[in-house]
Order: C-alpha cells, then sequence, then structure tokens
C-alpha cells in the first residue's frame, strides 16, 4: 500500500513570514514568501526570492573583521571570502561562491546569513496560526507569494490544502509565468488570486522582464474561466515611465472587465525598499535613477478605474433589468 504524504512530509523553501499584512489580500493576513522566480523584472524589490534554492547574504555592517574573527575564511573550501586591509573587514567573490552555507555556520555577528530555509507545511502553518486571531473578524488568512509562489506547485498546493482544512481563507500572488500544470495544481485550493499585468505588449515585457507575455496572458484569462468560483483581483506594479500610461491601464481592463470574478485593479506604486537586499546579495539594482510615481497620477489613474468598474455593473444592471421585462 502506497502511504501518502503527510504535512510533514512535504517542504519547501521559504524566505520569510511576514506577520500582519494588510495589502496581500483580504483582511489581515501572514504572507509566506517562497523561493524561486521565472521573471527578471528589472524594479524587484524582493531579490532574494528569484534564485530558486537558498543562497549567502552578507552584511558588512555586521562584519566583526578578519584579525578579531576571520573564521569564515578557515572554513570556505572555495576560497571566495577574503579580507581587505582598507577596514580589515570580509568581502566576497560571489563568482566563486557556491552557496555551500559553511561560513554562514561559524559567522557569529550574523553578516553571513541564507536568504531562504527549508519548511514542512506543519513548521510553516504553526507560525500562520499564530495570528488566527486576526483573521476571523478581518476577513484574512494565508497569502502565498514570492517570488513566484506556483514555481513550487506541490508545496504551495499542499500547503494551501492544509490551511483550507484548518478554516483558514487562501491567497496567491502570482505573475502567471509558469506551465498551466502548475496553475492548474494549486488553484482549487486558493480563494482569492492576486495577479499581475506588469506590461502588455510582449516586446516591452521582454525588454523589462526577461520574456514576453504570451503565456502569461493565457494563464490568466484560462483561470478565469476554468476557476469561475475564485475571486481574482488584477495588479500593476505601476513603475513611472514603463508602465504608467492610459494605453496600458486601458488595454489590462479591457481584458478583465468582461469577467465577472475579477472583482479589482489595484495600483501597486513603484518603491525603493528592497535596494539594499542587491548589496547584500552582491548584485547592482537596475532602476537607481527612477522615482515613486507622483500622488496626483495615482489619484488620477484609481479614478478612472473605479469609474470603468462602475460603468461595467451599470452595463450589468440595465442588462438584467432588460431581461426582466
Amino acid at each position: 500500500m502506497i502511504r501518502r504524504a503527510s504535512a510533514d512530509d512535504i517542504s519547501g523553501y521559504v524566505v520569510n513570514l511576514q506577520h500582519f499584512s494588510t495589502h496581500d489580500g483580504p483582511g489581515i493576513r501572514t504572507t509566506v514568501f517562497l523561493k524561486g522566480c521565472s521573471l527578471r523584472c528589472k524594479w524587484c524589490c524582493n531579490p532574494e526570492t528569484i534564485a530558486p534554492k537558498p543562497e549567502l547574504a552578507f552584511n558588512l555592517k555586521l562584519c566583526i573583521g578578519v584579525k578579531e574573527c576571520g573564521r569564515c575564511l578557515d572554513v570556505c573550501p572555495e576560497q571566495a571570502l577574503h579580507g581587505l586591509d582598507s577596514d580589515g573587514k570580509v568581502r566576497v567573490n560571489w563568482d566563486l561562491c557556491t552557496n555551500c552555507g559553511k561560513c554562514v555556520d561559524v559567522c557569529p555577528s550574523k553578516s553571513l546569513y541564507h536568504f531562504g530555509s527549508a519548511m514542512t507545511v506543519t513548521e510553516v502553518l504553526a507560525e500562520v496560526e499564530q495570528d488566527s486571531g486576526f483573521y476571523g473578524e478581518s476577513g484574512g488568512g494565508i497569502t502565498l507569494s514570492g517570488g513566484e509562489c506556483l514555481m513550487q506547485p506541490e508545496f504551495a498546493a499542499a500547503l494551501l490544502k492544509e490551511a483550507r482544512s484548518r478554516g483558514l481563507h487562501t491567497a496567491i500572488e502570482t505573475a502567471g509565468n509558469v506551465p498551466w500544470k502548475f496553475v492548474a495544481m494549486v488553484l482549487p485550493y486558493v480563494d482569492t488570486m492576486l495577479h499581475d499585468y506588469k506590461l502588455t505588449d510582449p516586446d516591452a515585457h521582454r525588454h523589462w522582464t526577461g520574456t514576453d507575455n504570451r503565456r502569461i496572458l493565457e494563464n490568466f484569462r484560462r483561470a478565469y474561466v476554468e476557476f469561475s468560483d475564485i475571486e481574482f483581483i488584477a495588479r500593476i506594479p505601476l513603475v513611472p515611465g514603463v508602465n504608467d500610461d492610459a494605453a496600458h491601464i486601458d488595454t489590462v481592463l479591457d481584458a478583465i472587465l468582461p469577467y465577472a470574478n475579477v472583482s479589482a485593479l489595484e495600483l501597486l506604486p513603484y518603491h525603493r525598499f528592497g535596494d539594499s537586499k542587491y548589496g547584500f546579495l552582491g548584485r547592482v539594482y537596475a532602476l537607481e535613477d527612477f522615482s515613486p510615481p507622483p500622488a496626483e497620477l495615482l489619484f488620477q489613474l484609481r479614478d478612472y478605474i473605479h469609474d470603468r468598474f462602475s460603468q461595467r455593473q451599470k452595463n450589468w444592471d440595465h442588462h438584467r433589468e432588460s431581461r426582466a421585462e
């Protein structure tokens, strides 16, 4: 007889659990950030979630120094660590590092650490349910994010299925750039899907994210139809000079308004909160010269979106009245 895997058997790579989230679905939520992403958005604010497995990070400010410590240099098998004469602190040769983690184990100041660790379904939900008292009154629950949470479909499905069995509302945040079979594996256990329309032009999408959007748009359209009982919330990460034009907004609205289960289009204004994490990973942030969108533009676009959704409701109400006559 084949033994069915329990929640203790199924594990995935998790970067962080964020408590008391209010922008990742309805109510107060606990957001679980998973490792792995199939896009390379130039404005990404979570670069630590892109790689599929745990990776080394280094915070120079916390380093004690080679003379005072130096333990990491002794254990690195690739000689990827060295001291710098100017300040006596450690530096990482990122080209040589293999993320083995031996330096992390011996670093007393935690200047060397890993982004991401393996967790079981049971371990994740033990943390999530610490906030269960806030879910009931607010209509909140658990949200899987990333990275791209659908890059770990077996883990995501098992986690959401178990969460539902415990009475939790479930949501995911996705960019949709995965095989359809991954989507179909997870959505049966999802109450709300938040999904990004980053750009609608395929060439522009490839320039800014590393791939075109054909598979993404088809996945979203198919999800609306085949999972009609799910609430879908479309979102645009609004980046000035990239996708903040009226034509893009209109194209997204034209794509989603025909579907009654798409309840909203939210704008997520570009921000710089993730800049420091690029340095911790030895990378350079691509959009150094970009600024958040002006408040006036956000007000205008949100008013326009509200008017389009209101017009949709009026059209449906008029259609129902006409049929009743």
